[in-house]
């Protein structure tokens, strides 16, 4: 059965805006995905009928909202494929990063080394520099293939005795390739390492098996994957969690205080300090629920023909590279394109002009752009909801800026 693309648009309201006379073609859904009617009254019933602080209360809109939040909890692990009590709620993926940053490092010592590479989206360098600063510990980099990939052939060179965290994304959200997670855990077992994946680009396309993938952490972003902004997942390994310090102090992480000492709850309260992000927890949560209804191998076959669509497009535009790799194989719909002599963000601003909502710039992974010396690249990011129609205003917006602006 072929995939009905226009019944999954039809369960995004934003998607039948018309902004200046023309319709919405959202193309940039690596840096924020749209949000469906089940997500959206999600959070609007725990608005009207269960608003209330969760965990502590007795009274009834306490309660609703306590099982509404654990609730969401519930389906976070259920499309990860893990336990409810595993799932930590952040304040995003970045918050999730760099709780691991904090509190597994402060299991870290002087001379510990922490592996990363050159295809990592800031918000999986800047923490570990961080900890660096604090504790003392190195960092390692593995390079970057020409076509876009994490060089996994240097991995021998790079993992040591000392290593004790392979960080990594799973998919690049420049270059849209996909990790091999096998290879990188297999290495980083061999020497004792523990492995985490920022998922951001990966948790948008469909349920996990993370028991399946053998790693130790994992990390993703609400806003990117249909749901509310301010709100993120970190998954670990329940004997880490257990190890590490809390990262916040305050309410709902604590056992006991008094002014001698305090103690600390069990995770993943312990992680989970004040009042949580309530409604954009329920609202992930119904989120979670709605991908895990959707066909997703019909829906990954409608995406990469779509990304197939767009690159083959952009290649018969004279003056038009594209980064990252040429075939459809382990990557997923990202698509990063440069137009010889012009300025990224001046690509984008036409595209505006076409009703194409596209990223432009360094998409906050300078290294990588260093190690091709680009000052940034224009990028187009589908989802499901995406179709032949968004392609084809992008490639008819890049024909007239190949015209217009060169």
């Amino acid at each position: 059965m072929s995939f009905d693309v226009t019944a999954v648009r039809r369960q995004f309201p934003i998607l039948s805006e018309i902004i200046d006379g023309r319709p919405i073609h959202y193309l940039d859904n690596g840096a924020s995905a749209q949000t469906p009617l089940a997500v959206i009254d999600a959070v609007r019933t725990y608005e009207t009928t269960s608003r209330a602080n969760v965990l502590r209360g007795v009274h009834r809109l306490a309660e609703r909202a306590t099982e509404a939040y654990e609730n969401a909890r519930s389906e976070v692990a259920r499309f990860l494929g893990v336990q409810p009590m595993e799932i930590i709620f952040t304040g995003g993926c970045t918050a999730a990063i760099n709780l691991v940053a904090y509190s597994y490092g402060q299991l870290l010592k002087p001379g510990d080394r922490i592996l990363l590479s050159e295809l990592e989206h800031h918000s999986n360098i800047v923490p570990w520099q961080l900890l660096r600063q604090r504790s003392g510990i190195e960092l390692d980099t593995l390079p970057v293939t020409a076509d876009g990939r994490i060089d996994l052939g240097a991995l021998p060179q790079r993992l040591t005795n000392k290593t004790r965290l392979v960080s990594l994304t799973h998919v690049s959200n420049v270059t849209g390739a996909l990790l091999d997670v096998r290879a990188v855990v297999e290495a980083a077992r061999a020497v004792g390492a523990k492995v985490m994946l920022d998922g951001a680009q990966r948790a948008p396309h469909g349920p996990l098996d993370l028991p399946a993938l053998g790693i130790d952490f994992y990390a993703f972003a609400g806003h990117k994957a249909y749901g509310p902004n301010g709100i993120g997942v970190l998954w670990g390994r329940p004997e880490l969690l257990e190890a590490m310090p809390p990262f916040h102090g305050g309410g709902s992480m604590i056992g006991r205080v008094t002014f001698a000492e305090s103690t600390w709850a069990p995770p993943p309260r312990r992680f989970e300090a004040g009042t949580p992000p309530i409604g954009p927890a329920i609202g992930l949560g119904a989120a979670c629920r709605w991908m895990g209804a959707l066909d997703w191998s019909a829906a990954h076959d409608h995406e990469m023909a779509l990304v197939q669509r767009l690159m083959d497009g952009l290649q018969e535009i004279g003056g038009t590279r594209l980064l990252g790799p040429a075939s459809l194989q382990n990557r997923y719909p990202v698509v990063s394109f440069m137009l010889d002599g012009v300025h990224p963000h001046d690509v984008a601003q036409t595209l505006d002009g076409f009703g194409v909502a596209v990223r432009a710039g360094h998409h906050c992974a300078q290294p990588l752009m260093d190690r091709f010396d680009l000052d940034g690249t224009t990028r187009a990011s589908m989802v499901p909801y995406n179709d032949n129609d968004d392609i084809d205003a992008l490639l008819a917006g890049v024909r007239h800026a190949a015209r217009t602006l060169r």
